[in-house]
């Protein structure tokens, strides 16, 4: 099965195993809730899984990757306890708790969450002195003498023995007391998560092109040599930043991350080209409807390669403009919600000075301690930070106008001016978004007409999260046509395919 399965087999997993009766146990006892195991290459994001299923289960999440430990660490100190048998005091050796163990306790008392994951990465590649503890851990939810406290399921991971030497095999013993699953790399599922994290879109417009390169490990008389998911989504994190920075990206930073040297090359020779693409075609220009004249006469004689990378630019583009209306629609919604909130006290309350500011400190502690226990998304974070500092200065301005004998409607007023601004500043900017993408579909029509580049132009408008979002609130009648006429997943699927194969 490929990630996406996965995770949501876990998912379904996590709700069975924490399902209860009518008297508060679990349906299914913590001795039959099988730990669950994921063997796969290295990579692949089978810990991000396990994050992102904490999270929307609301739930909490230990993680340790197991080769960090030694015996001692994970099954506890031993020390020394005197104990009594047939009237004798004899000297008993005892274990102080496990860290991994302790751990568990902790997310407890920090989070409040008694449910939650213990997830143990590479735990097939544990030391020769870890090997027993690890399968009394399958085989018995144990550390050392302590248990895994009771509404915690355990996760484990692996990699198979071809991608790792120090694998160990599991016995059969320890096999039939796991669910199993065996995860391979998905291109398509990898870009359903780069395009949600918004990874760079050179990196996806080059998988485009070279699918085959996406995930590589190869022997040869050089050693190994190999290419990860992990290591696509490092090299755009960086990229992101360089680009910010001013500092170029070159082969042998390329190679850093892609340990495969002649996929390295490719990279960076494609990159290079890519931005000089941008350059050529004026894509910003394009976006606003300026387009050369040259510009139709060059892609009309250009190679398929270089068409893909200007319909995944002008992507790109688009899909900038549109996040930006997302992030600002999110802001308008959640402070919408707190204006409700702040007007229901306001007519409840016999003292409105005040009001505003303790709402918003208590809005600011619960984000603070969110953000603290990873239970919403990074994304989600800085908007909240966002919001709340333009909270921060609308509390300002109330302050000001605040008296011991002001009227609730004025009081209001006060606070809702600044969200009447944030209201026209969500229009402008979806009243451009629109203007953008007619002038992309200009450019299409012009340039590819209804060729396979168009298929793939809506196809790509069409699962990129931030702008279906909006096509589904929004008609765009050309859009529409096009998403009717050309059968997107069928013709998608065949002009990929044939990519593939060339």
């Amino acid at each position: 099965m490929n990630i996406k399965q996965a995770k949501e087999e876990i998912k379904h997993t996590v709700q069975a195993y924490l399902s209860k009766d009518a008297f508060g146990e679990y349906k299914i006892p913590a001795v039959r809730q099988r730990p669950v195991l994921l063997i796969g290459p290295p990579g692949i994001g089978k810990t991000q899984i396990m994050e992102q299923i904490a999270r929307e289960c609301e739930i909490g999440l230990v993680a340790y990757t197991i080769t960090h430990h030694t015996r001692q660490s994970a099954v506890g100190l031993p020390f020394i306890k005197e104990e009594q048998y047939g009237g004798k005091t004899y000297s008993v050796t005892e274990y102080t708790m496990s860290e991994i163990i302790a751990s568990v306790y902790r997310k407890i008392e920090e989070s409040g969450r008694k449910e939650g994951i213990l997830f143990i990465d590479e735990i097939n590649c544990v030391s020769e002195t870890l090997a027993p503890t690890m399968l009394q851990f399958l085989q018995c939810k144990t550390f050392g003498n302590q248990a895994v406290p009771e509404g915690w399921i355990i996760a484990a991971a692996g990699n198979p023995p071809e991608y790792n030497k120090s694998v160990r095999e599991f016995d059969m013993v320890t096999l039939d007391r796991v669910r199993c699953m065996n995860i391979e790399a998905d291109l398509g599922v990898w870009k359903e998560y780069a395009r949600e994290k918004r990874l760079n879109s050179a990196i996806l417009s080059y998988l485009e092109l070279r699918p085959k390169n996406f995930y590589r490990v190869e022997a040869d008389v050089d050693g190994l040599q190999f290419v990860t998911a992990r290591g696509w989504e490092d090299l755009s994190n960086l990229m992101d930043v360089y680009e910010e920075l001013g500092i170029p990206v070159d082969e042998e930073i390329i190679h850093e991350f892609l340990r495969h040297e002649d996929v390295a090359e490719d990279v960076s020779a494609y990159f290079d080209l890519y931005k000089k693409y941008q350059d050529d075609y004026g894509i910003a220009e394009i976006l606003e409807g300026k387009v050369k004249p040259s510009v139709y006469a060059r892609i009309d004689q250009a190679a398929f390669d270089e068409r893909l990378s200007v319909v995944n630019l002008l992507l790109d583009g688009v899909s900038n403009v549109f996040y930006q209306i997302q992030r600002e629609r999110e802001i308008t919604d959640a402070w919408y919600d707190f204006l409700k909130e702040y007007r229901q006290k306001l007519k409840n309350s016999l003292q409105a000075k005040g009001i505003f500011e303790t709402i918003l400190a208590e809005k600011t502690a619960s984000d603070e301690q969110n953000e603290k226990q990873q239970f919403v998304s990074k994304t989600r974070s800085e908007l909240a930070r966002s919001l709340n500092e333009k909270l921060k200065e609308c509390a300002k301005k109330i302050a000001a106008g605040e008296t011991d004998n002001i009227e609730e409607t004025a009081l209001f007023a006060l606070a809702k001016a600044p969200f009447d601004a944030q209201c026209e500043k969500l229009q402008s900017l979806e009243n451009q978004g629109i203007e953008t993408l007619e002038h992309a579909f200009t450019f299409m029509e012009q340039a590819f007409s209804d060729g396979q580049e168009m298929v793939i132009f809506v196809t790509e408008l069409t699962i990129t999260p931030e702008i279906a979002v909006f096509l589904s609130e929004h008609r765009i009648e050309r859009y529409e046509t096009y998403k009717d006429q050309l059968l997107i997943g069928t013709k998608r699927a065949e002009i990929l395919a044939e990519i593939a194969r060339d």
